[in-house]
């Protein structure tokens, strides 16, 4: 009987490894809390990229009201889709870029049992794939 992955690998390491590797995963995922500083008067973009000068979620609308006026007006002027979708995607990077990740407040016990279960986990799922070496005592010729 061929085991996980079609090798002669342990099927009881394959799904002893995948419940824990997905047991510290998840419980990896739920210790990270996740903060957004985005707002219509928080700063998106920022720097010296434009000299100093603070882009603003409201600031992004301006040109996103202006191309969608443009597209109602006449959908063929290309004008309109790059203002609307540029707005957009330059809000979406915006977005994203305002995320921040921070873990919970846990023990060295909770972060320990979540590093062994995530990694050792993944080592047994991983071994799983390998094919079992069969020993044999040597024959007596």
């Amino acid at each position: 009987m061929n085991g996980a992955g079609g090798t002669s690998g342990g099927i009881g390491q394959f799904f002893i490894g995948l419940i824990m590797m997905c047991g510290g995963f998840y419980m990896l995922l739920n210790a990270i809390k996740i903060t957004s500083s985005f707002g219509m008067g928080s700063s998106l973009y920022h720097g010296s990229n434009f000299g100093g000068f603070n882009v603003t979620s409201g600031m992004i609308m301006i040109p996103f009201i202006f191309g969608v006026g443009i597209m109602f007006y006449n959908y063929k002027n290309i004008l309109g889709w790059v203002l609307t979708f540029g707005s957009l995607v330059a809000l979406v990077f915006g977005v994203i870029s305002s995320i921040q990740f921070r873990f919970t407040h846990m023990s060295a016990f909770d972060l320990i049992v979540i590093l062994v279960l995530s990694v050792g986990g993944l080592g047994l799922f991983l071994r799983s794939f390998r094919a079992i070496e069969q020993r044999y005592p040597d024959k007596a010729e």
